[in-house]
């Protein structure tokens, strides 16, 4: 298996994952309709690596394109990462996220089906969750209703993605379940690139920190948690491009279908007040920070139960917190 399909390739995950394929011997073939990044991350991407990537702008609903691309580039694998993702955007716009995100996967299944190309490792989320029942939440959680038409949207993905593989014995896939992604890449040369006002909390505290932003809210310190803010897992960029590359191999020896659901994540939950004070302390900033009221659609904790990661594809996170901060904070200078 060489040539992978990478739909949304230069967006945050999506750009790190295509270093980490090259850097495994894989050929990314990127489809990107930079609805949500910019034209220049290619040249970034090719500069960390030393070698030139191919690129198709377009859309992934655009199956007259799919075809062109599974037949000029013989792909082998797919990893979907295109889909929009803002929860707040989501609740405001709920169409536009259920034409997007479940249009975009069923084209990608429909055409890679009828190529015979069967490895897909999909971009899901721990949103699939809801308010967990225990944590740390493992992968046989009962998937809840979501708090947001974002996590819906995961969460059929996913059942269509089932569905698919009970349907075709030898269609292969693997759902990683990500938990919070943070950092960006050692060089400084890609990280996350939020347009108008980031909807994460790194880009914000990283943006404060830069004097872009005036200041950062807490949204809500009277949660049951150890000083009142939310819980989350936050992993570091590298290490989830990584898991992406374990996916695709223990798809490559799987000799038929298969489709597993896998969290990933570092296991560890840190309160939205810790990764402040863990950002300040790596990089010497000082925040400008307000407590406020709770935000619609946030879960008050969750963080991942990562045993089936290691267990099933070799894979756990090594980047510490402190140094996933430093990262972002060092991305945020060279911007």
């Amino acid at each position: 298996m060489k040539n992978i399909l990478v739909t949304g390739g230069l967006g945050f995950i999506g750009s790190h994952t295509c270093v980490e394929l090259i850097n495994s011997g894989f050929t990314p073939i990127i489809l990107d309709n930079l609805s949500n990044s910019e034209p220049w991350i290619k040249d970034r991407i090719e500069k960390i690596v030393n070698q030139s990537v191919v690129f198709y702008e377009g859309d992934c609903r655009d199956k007259e394109l799919l075809n062109q691309i599974f037949t000029e580039q013989k792909i082998n694998g797919i990893i979907h990462f295109a889909a929009y993702k803002a929860v707040g955007e989501s609740v405001n716009e709920p169409l536009k996220y259920y034409e997007n995100n479940i249009g975009g996967l069923t084209a990608i299944l429909e055409v890679s089906q009828k190529q015979n190309c069967s490895n897909l490792v999909f971009s899901s989320s721990c949103t699939v969750y809801g308010t967990p029942d225990r944590l740390p939440v493992d992968e046989s959680a009962q998937i809840k209703s979501a708090e947001s038409p974002y996590g819906t949207t995961k969460i059929i993905c996913e059942k269509i993605i089932q569905d698919l593989s009970k349907a075709d014995k030898n269609y292969k896939s693997i759902l990683l379940r990500y938990f919070n992604p943070i950092g960006a890449h050692e060089t400084s040369l890609i990280g996350e690139l939020p347009l108008g006002v980031p909807s994460n909390l790194v880009p914000f505290i990283t943006q404060t920190a830069a004097g872009i932003r005036e200041s950062l809210t807490v949204f809500g310190n009277d949660y049951n948690t150890k000083d009142g803010s939310c819980v989350r897992d936050f992993i570091h960029v590298t290490d989830l491009a990584k898991a992406h590359i374990k996916a695709l191999e223990f798809l490559t020896n799987k000799n038929e279908g298969t489709c597993e659901a896998v969290n990933i994540g570092t296991g560890n939950g840190n309160t939205v007040l810790e990764l402040i004070n863990s950002f300040e302390k790596s990089t010497g900033q000082k925040l400008n920070y307000t407590l406020g009221n709770r935000r619609g659609g946030d879960v008050e904790a969750v963080y991942a139960d990562a045993k089936k990661s290691k267990e099933l594809l070799g894979w756990e996170a090594e980047i510490s917190l402190e140094q996933s901060l430093l990262d972002a904070w060092n991305w945020q200078k060279t911007l």
